[in-house]
């Protein structure tokens, strides 16, 4: 069975801070399955390291409807790159026939019921991040880690 997983929790330093979120669970379930590692943001386009950002008016379903969008701390618009990740993992999904996908949690690309809230205060609030919540609207089961 092949798993697409965030790309971060495998050790690539692809986080916004040029990090990792290495995760030693999520490396094992390679043993048992097919990891195919994505990084939404940086499919979108966007470089490593960049500026951290939240979605801000919503989450990601509303990013998808068009009601909220995805903004730097220091208030650029990156909506149009965390869209295109999303729609990257989405395609990688589908063309490897993956039904379950592994993610980063509390990211708001790929948050997983909770996402910071888009004040930058680092408070948390109910929600899935972008690719999360297209995923989820194409039928594929999305798990954080």
């Amino acid at each position: 069975m092949k798993v697409v997983i965030s790309a971060c929790l495998l050790g690539v330093r692809c986080r916004y801070d040029g990090g990792d979120s290495r995760n030693e669970t999520a490396i094992k379930q390679g043993t048992k399955y097919e990891l195919i590692p994505v990084c939404p943001e940086e499919s979108g386009g966007l470089s490593t390291p960049r500026p951290p950002a939240e979605i801000v008016g919503g989450d990601g379903d509303d990013v998808l409807d068009g009601k909220a969008k995805v903004m730097t701390a220091d208030g650029t618009d990156v909506t149009a790159a965390y869209l295109k990740g999303a729609h990257h993992a989405l395609e990688v999904a589908q063309l490897n026939g993956a039904t379950h996908v592994v993610l980063k949690a509390r990211s708001p690309s790929c948050g997983c019921g909770d996402i910071y809230d888009g004040t930058f205060s680092g408070t948390l609030t109910s929600g899935d991040g972008v690719t999360t919540a297209l995923l989820k609207r194409h039928g594929i089961t999305v798990t954080s880690l």
